[in-house]
């Protein structure tokens, strides 16, 4: 589809709705106000996702390339049977079309870093005169793609410092939680390229991951390197429809042929709760005790309906004993393993357990301190995140919004902002050229700078003119984020 029809139906005539004499408009991205209590700073990722995607590929191939003719006259068919007769007309188009590339400049911080709200991410204004429509009209499309990453690479980072920070207390291998935090969500998102972004924004405090097609899409829009590099990864595991094919009669004997003859080493998780969890746990796996302990891998449990806090580490109010032990306790039961120098336990390294159903950063952070008050280690278990932590989000999650505060007329700088009197100063722009400086550890911003003073500063040029100016890797918006303080 040619990238031009990405856009909300009112913009289609700003153009002329500008003052006459307009020749440039200076838009910023900018997180206004977190609704997720305790986080204060909004991970900054996609934007060279949307500039390769978009201002690259998609108007090279789905513009650029195509006819003119053909691009302005579906343009206007469609414009003409939407708006009904109009007077939008189509020479901007083709002017856009005969220049052959995007005439702007994006200046942006580096992707992985954590922006403190009301500090833009990233600036963007055109450089031709007679293209100062095409900042704003860029609008839509921008936000329908960039808030999901920087959303998910968001609560990733909360995920991340939580887990490391049980992992800290009460583990004696607190890089287990690389793979402690392993995303779900693919199935649950609003779309292939939402399960992409998000995934994608999981991965930069991670490498578990059930999001297969986000390794080949990191390669691709990343310079990651499935070859030489770890994107993501995951193990060998069951579902339902597989466990129920090997029939209730023979649960035990479908546990066998899994852990001895279909995976004799290696990581393997089997879905636990098809009939009756507590069964498993008592039964079958005391059964198969040896069988665990002598295979040359780990055989993870995974618990799949239920209260995940009360299901791993007990419900204390249960009348039946095996209930209120909980998955953790029961797997300690049989197999045992070691108390660290922390005083805390850890299951023998053949048996482990994860949840993955409607897992949020509440229930996350209850695991991790009832695993501790029981006295085991928070990095017993692995904690599946779906689509229930990565899609029950909107772009006013972090208040995303992209807004104009410099335009010229005629020559004529003009320092805009929107202050409206009927909101409570969420909505409260900064106002003219923008700078954003590092002083004393943190990020200042500073507007109704000068064109001079805009040029410095922390925000730097991505691209301008249909180039890619800087092209980030994934190694590198990862060591970039672990930099950031948490």
């Amino acid at each position: 589809m040619n990238p031009l029809l990405f856009t909300d139906g009112y913009k289609l005539d700003h153009r002329r709705q500008y003052p006459e004499g307009t020749t440039l408009v200076y838009s910023n991205w900018t997180p206004r106000k977190s609704r997720i209590e305790g986080i204060t700073d909004v991970v900054f990722f996609g934007l060279q996702y949307f500039i390769k995607k978009y201002l690259l590929e998609d108007f090279e191939t789905n513009f650029f390339r195509k006819p003119k003719a053909d691009v302005v006259a579906q343009y206007q068919r469609l414009i003409n049977n939407y708006l009904g007769p109009n007077r939008i007309g189509t020479a901007h188009i083709e002017a856009l079309h005969d220049l052959g590339f995007i005439p702007m400049v994006f200046k942006a911080l580096p992707e992985g870093t954590a922006v403190p709200m009301r500090m833009p991410m990233f600036t963007m204004y055109n450089t031709l005169p007679e293209f100062f429509w095409l900042t704003n009209y860029f609008e839509t499309l921008l936000s329908a793609v960039v808030w999901l990453p920087c959303t998910s690479a968001t609560i990733a980072r909360s995920y991340r410092n939580l887990l490391d920070e049980y992992a800290e207390q009460t583990s004696s291998v607190p890089e287990f939680v690389n793979w402690q935090g392993h995303d779900f969500s693919m199935r649950g998102m609003g779309g292939l390229e939402a399960a992409l972004l998000s995934g994608a924004g999981h991965l930069l405090s991670f490498t578990g991951t059930d999001t297969f097609p986000v390794l080949p899409f990191l390669e691709q829009y990343y310079g990651a390197d499935s070859d030489t590099e770890l994107i993501g990864g995951s193990v060998a595991a069951t579902e339902h429809s597989v466990m129920c094919m090997g029939t209730l009669e023979d649960e035990v004997g479908t546990f066998r042929r899994l852990i001895t003859d279909v995976y004799p080493e290696g990581v393997l998780s089997i879905v636990s709760d098809t009939w009756d969890l507590w069964k498993v746990l008592t039964e079958y796996l005391p059964q198969l005790k040896e069988q665990v302990l002598n295979r040359n891998g780990k055989v993870v449990i995974r618990p799949d309906s239920g209260d995940p806090v009360k299901i791993l580490c007990g419900d204390p109010e249960a009348s039946d004993e095996k209930v209120r032990k909980g998955v953790v306790q029961l797997l300690w039961d049989v197999f045992g393993g070691t108390v660290n120098d922390k005083g805390f336990k850890e299951l023998d390294p053949h048996i482990g357990a994860i949840y993955g159903d409607s897992i949020t950063l509440e229930r996350a952070k209850a695991i991790c301190a009832q695993l501790k008050a029981n006295g085991f280690a928070s990095t017993n278990v692995v904690l599946g995140i779906g689509s229930y932590t990565y899609q029950y989000n909107t772009r006013d999650t972090f208040g995303f919004a992209m807004k104009a505060t410099y335009g010229e007329v005629a020559g004529d700088g003009r320092a805009i902002f929107k202050d409206p009197v009927t909101d409570d100063g969420t909505k409260k722009s900064a106002k003219g050229l923008l700078q954003l400086s590092l002083q004393d550890g943190g990020y200042q911003l500073l507007d109704e700078v000068s064109w001079n003073a805009e040029q410095t500063g922390e925000l730097k040029e991505v691209f301008r003119d249909g180039k890619l100016l800087i092209d980030q890797r994934l190694s590198d918006i990862r060591a970039h984020l672990r930099m950031t303080h948490k």
